[in-house]
């Protein structure tokens, strides 16, 4: 007698984990968050640093292009300063109140399966902060952030006082994202990434991931999906719905772990 028609095979699920970034791609950038954190990075480097104004603009373009952020740029050429004196500038002024929460989003995160990360270069702070005010803190399993990739090292005077080729660990590059898969347990094959940058996205494709260009409904190399807005994920990702769901587990909250 044949026993294998006694049992239904259970398909496994094509994604373990979806992997978001923060900033422009749970929130749109029409909110203006982002030229604001660029208003601030300029007025940082002129204040703080002393950089003349005429050059701040080309400078933080071209950091930015170069290292992945002007602050890792700004590392890597020899500026030496506080990171949390960087951020508390940068992104401590930001005007959050223009963020408003989203029950929409909300609804669609709890209303996943499936594991959800959040991946950014932004400090811890930031990454709460952004959260808190568009509803979203209790949507995610596990935060990658700033902190995350690059520990703080007080303890060690020889680090303190050496200054690294790359000082700053952060996206686009391979070694952030491998960072993120070790530290969170990710199997980037089995990982749909969600981010508005496509050089971010492009260097996920080729280590294996699959990417959603978020802000944009254009598909482009490196891209398996393209939306012009993350609320059009279930429209767009029907199938994220069917992952296998384990029995009596509810998402109307997660409590998320904060890798800092």
């Amino acid at each position: 007698m044949e026993y294998d028609d006694c049992y239904q095979k259970v398909t496994e699920p094509k994604y373990e984990c979806l992997l978001f970034d923060v900033d422009d791609t749970l929130y749109a950038l029409s909110s203006g968050i982002s030229a604001q954190c660029t208003k601030n990075i300029r007025e940082y480097m002129i204040e703080k640093l002393g950089i003349e104004e005429d050059k701040v603009p080309v400078m933080c373009a071209q950091l930015y292009k170069e290292y992945g952020t002007t602050m890792a740029g700004l590392k890597a050429i020899g500026y030496d300063f506080d990171n949390d004196d960087y951020h508390s500038f940068v992104h401590g002024r930001l005007p959050y109140e223009w963020l408003k929460i989203d029950h929409t989003l909300k609804n669609l995160l709890h209303s996943l399966p499936i594991r959800k990360v959040i991946f950014s270069n932004g400090n811890e702070a930031h990454v709460a902060k952004v959260l808190s005010r568009l509803g979203l803190e209790d949507c995610f399993d596990d935060i990658i952030c700033f902190e995350t990739l690059n520990p703080t090292k007080k303890d060690d005077e020889e680090a303190e006082n050496e200054l690294p080729n790359t000082p700053i660990i952060c996206k686009p590059f391979e070694n952030a994202f491998e960072q993120a898969f070790k530290i969170a347990q990710i199997n980037p094959k089995k990982t749909l990434f969600f981010d508005d940058s496509i050089r971010n996205l492009q260097n996920a494709k080729r280590i294996g991931l699959q990417t959603v260009w978020i802000g944009s409904s254009h598909k482009t190399d490196g891209v398996d999906y393209s939306l012009e807005s993350i609320h059009n994920i279930r429209e767009a990702l029907p199938e994220l719905w069917e992952a296998v769901e384990k029995p009596e587990v509810q998402y109307s909250g997660i409590e998320t772990y904060v890798r800092a």
